[in-house]
C-alpha cells in the first residue's frame, strides 16, 4: 500500500516536491519530513536516486538512502519526456516548496526553473541548493563534501599540528548547506503568510561552510594570520581537548576560569592556578607547550574510568571518546528517544535516527520507512493530480513514469 499522509508536527499540511539527490538536498527535504510536512521524491524511472546504490544494504536497500529518505514518498519520473515534465510541473504547481540541488542552470533547462514554475503558483517557495552559487566564478565546477570543505578552509585546520590535512568526519559541507536552506525555506514561508509571495532560496555549499566558520574567521581579520592547525585542542583556550590516561584518552574543555580551577583541583595541582605562566586565560595559551606535558604526566597515572569519574565529582566539562556504536547505544540517546524501529514491508525493521527538534518536550511522531523506486507514483497521480487507473497504466507503458506494482491503491 501507499503511504498515508504524515498528519504531525508543525508543518503538517505543507507540500513539498523534492527534485533534489546525494545528500545536501535530500537533508533537508528529510527535515521538513520529520516536521510534519508531505514531502514527493522525485526519482528518475530505471535505477532511481544515485544513493540506491551506495553498499552496504539490507534487502538490497542502501543504508545511504536509508539515513537520507525517511517519510517521503517516491515518484518516478522521466524527466525528459513530454509527459513526464507535465506531470512535474502540475506537481510543482500544488506544493509549497520545491526543492534542487543541481548546477545551476540545469533546471531552467528542463523547463522546471523557479521563473517556470513560479508562473502557475506565485506563493511557491523554491530552494535550489549548489556547490558555489550561480554568480560565482565557480559554478559550473561538479561539487561534492570534499570539494567544499577543500574551498572553505576547514581542511586546513582540521588535523593535528606537522599532519597532512584531513577533511571531517562528518559531510558538513553538504549538510551545512542544507541546514541553512531549511532556515532559509521557513523564513520564506513565514513572509509568505505576511505578504502573500514566494521566494527563491539559493544557498552555496562554500557559502555555508564559510558561514559556520564563526571566530575562526576573525582570528584572520584580527591579525592577518592563518589560523594554525591544533588538532583537539582550541585554538584561544588551554587546557582544552584531548589528554592521555593509561589506558586511552579524555577529553577536558576548560572555557572559564572556574572550570580551569576545579581541574588543577581535580589533578592535585592547585598549585598550578597560582603560577604566573598558568594563571589567566592568555598566559595559559602562550605557555600551553608547558601547562600540557604536567597534565598529560598526572593523567597518565590513571584509567579512563577513574579520570571520568573524578572529573565529574570536580565539576569540569568532560567526555569520553566513543565509537559511532557507542554513542548511538547511550543512555543519553534512549532516554531522547533519538533511534525509532520503523518497519518496511520487504526488508523488516529498521532502526533509523531520528530528527533532533522536540515540541513540548516530544518529538514530532512517528516517521515511515524509505520508500521503494516508484512506490508512491501511483497513488500520487491518482489522489494529487486525479489520474485515472486506465492514464496509470498508459503512462507505465510509454516509460514516462515508473511504479512499484505493490504500491497500487483502489
Amino acid at each position: 500500500m501507499a503511504h498515508a499522509n504524515k498528519a504531525e508536527g508543525p508543518l503538517s499540511g505543507i507540500k513539498v516536491l523534492d527534485f533534489s539527490r546525494i545528500l545536501s538536498g535530500p537533508y533537508a527535504s528529510m527535515v521538513l519530513a520529520d516536521l510534519g510536512a508531505e514531502v514527493i521524491k522525485i526519482e528518475p524511472t530505471e535505477k532511481g536516486a544515485e544513493t540506491r546504490g551506495f553498499p552496504p544494504f539490507k534487502g538490497g536497500m542502501s543504508h545511504y538512502y536509508i539515513a537520507l529518505n525517511r517519510s517521503k514518498k517516491s515518484v518516478a519520473l522521466d524527466l525528459k519526456s513530454p509527459e513526464g515534465l507535465k506531470i512535474a510541473r502540475e506537481l510543482a504547481a500544488k506544493s509549497d516548496i520545491v526543492l534542487e540541488n543541481f548546477r545551476p542552470g540545469v533546471m531552467d533547462r528542463l523547463g522546471l526553473g523557479y521563473n517556470a514554475l513560479k508562473a502557475d503558483n506565485s506563493g511557491l517557495i523554491y530552494r535550489s541548493i549548489s556547490g558555489f552559487g550561480a554568480t560565482s566564478p565557480h559554478r559550473d565546477r561538479p561539487a561534492f563534501d570534499i570539494v567544499a570543505q577543500a574551498f572553505s578552509g576547514v581542511m586546513s585546520v582540521n588535523r593535528e599540528p606537522g599532519q597532512p590535512p584531513n577533511k571531517l568526519g562528518l559531510p558538513l559541507g553538504d549538510m551545512a548547506g542544507s541546514i541553512f536552506s531549511v532556515f532559509g525555506i521557513l523564513a520564506a514561508l513565514h513572509e509568505r503568510d505576511v505578504k502573500g509571495h514566494g521566494r527563491h532560496v539559493e544557498v552555496a555549499m562554500l557559502d555555508s561552510l564559510i558561514a559556520m566558520q564563526g571566530y575562526l574567521s576573525q582570528i584572520y581579520f584580527l591579525t592577518g594570520e592563518n589560523p594554525k592547525p591544533v588538532g583537539t585542542q582550541h585554538q584561544s583556550i588551554a587546557p582544552y581537548g584531548s589528554f592521555p590516561t593509561s589506558d586511552g584518552y579524555v577529553i577536558v574543555a576548560c572555557l572559564t576560569e572556574r572550570f580551569w580551577h576545579n581541574f588543577a583541583r581535580c589533578l592535585d595541582r592547585e598549585n598550578l592556578i597560582e603560577d604566573p605562566r598558568f594563571a589567566l586565560y592568555q598566559t595559559r595559551l602562550e605557555n600551553r607547550d608547558l601547562l600540557e606535558p604536567i597534565i598529560n604526566a598526572r593523567m597518565m597515572q590513571d584509567d579512563t574510568a577513574y579520570w571520568l569519574d573524578r572529573l565529574a565529582s570536580f565539576d569540569v566539562p568532560n567526555a569520553p571518546i566513543l565509537s559511532i556504536g557507542e554513542a548511538l547505544e547511550q543512555d543519553h540517546v534512549k532516554a531522547h528517544g533519538l533511534i525509532e524501529t520503523v518497519h518496511h514491508p520487504e526488508i523488516g525493521d529498521l532502526r533509523m535516527v531520528r530528527g533532533p527538534i522536540r515540541f513540548d518536550g516530544k518529538t514530532t511522531g512517528h516517521s515511515f520507512a524509505p520508500s521503494l523506486l516508484g512506490e508512491d507514483t501511483e497513488a500520487v497521480l491518482m489522489k494529487e493530480l486525479g489520474y485515472s487507473r486506465e492514464q496509470c497504466e498508459e503512462l507505465l507503458a510509454r516509460s514516462a513514469v515508473g511504479a512499484h506494482r505493490k504500491s497500487c491503491t483502489q
